[in-house]
């Protein structure tokens, strides 16, 4: 079943695509992060906690559960955290991490006012 076909309205869809696109990006930073020199552990746990995060605050969007809601401003707290660790680094994968949770925070923080 696409997510066309979900019974949800643009702005969860969009918050939806944005916290599984946020999981990838926070994925992908984590690993790459281990193959710099220097200590890049406080953005390693920031990005596995985003990815856990938004992964559980999407499915719980795609289920509609009643919790949804709070974990929204959670994942949207989340977000600015790690966006925050990631401007600080120059890396390629920071940097693109950081752009992807900036917006994914701000559609949860939609979400948690909705």
């Amino acid at each position: 079943m696409a997510l066309q076909q979900l019974d949800v309205s643009d702005q969860m869809r969009e918050c939806i695509d944005n916290c599984f696109e946020a999981t990838q990006a926070c994925e992908w930073c984590a690993d790459a992060c281990l193959d710099e020199d220097m200590d890049m552990s406080r953005c390693i746990r920031f990005c596995r906690d985003v990815a856990d995060v938004a992964s559980t605050h999407a499915r719980f969007m795609v289920r509609n559960s009643e919790f949804s809601e709070d974990l929204a401003a959670t994942c949207a707290d989340a977000c600015e955290e790690c966006a925050d660790e990631c401007e600080q680094h120059d890396h390629e994968h920071c940097q693109v991490c950081a752009d992807v949770l900036e917006a994914c925070a701000e559609s949860c923080r939609r979400m948690a006012g909705s």
